[in-house]
């Protein structure tokens, strides 16, 4: 995707599941999704084994159909684990797939993008929004 496509994509996106999240304040799913937070963004942590337990004061959820509905689903999974949940987004309806730095899976992508999903692969939100010098919320943000 080109540098509209990501900007426009991360200020219209209003809820996102951030998948493989984790409570860990070491593990970079922790920093991305207190960003999100921050940014104004509805973001929920999705991680089976924290169901019940909060991360950044938002309760973890066991799985992606809890979440819905999402706008976004952003792929914290090893990269053979990702197309299960690019595919659980799709039956979902989200609008659009994020697989993190180092999740590459070119069919997975292939098969969102078919079901007119936006894809975005092997980058992070955050680096894409200080680069692009987004805002420091949301505009419309509570």
């Amino acid at each position: 995707m080109n540098d509209a496509a990501i900007r426009d994509l991360l200020l219209r996106t209003r809820r996102i599941a951030v998948v493989g999240a984790s409570d860990r304040p070491d593990r970079p799913s922790n920093g991305v999704f207190r960003f999100l937070r921050d940014r104004g963004y509805d973001a929920v942590p999705v991680n089976p084994a924290l169901a019940g337990r909060a991360v950044h004061r938002v309760p973890a959820l066991a799985s992606l159909d809890q979440a819905a509905p999402v706008d976004m689903v952003d792929i914290f999974r090893r990269s053979a684990e990702a197309g299960a949940v690019v595919d659980a987004a799709i039956r979902l309806g989200a609008r659009s797939v994020w697989l993190q730095l180092g999740v590459i899976d070119e069919a997975a992508a292939a098969r969102a993008r078919a079901a007119g999903l936006a894809a975005v692969m092997d980058r992070c939100p955050v680096i894409e929004w200080r680069r692009l010098g987004l805002p420091p919320r949301l505009p419309g943000a509570a």
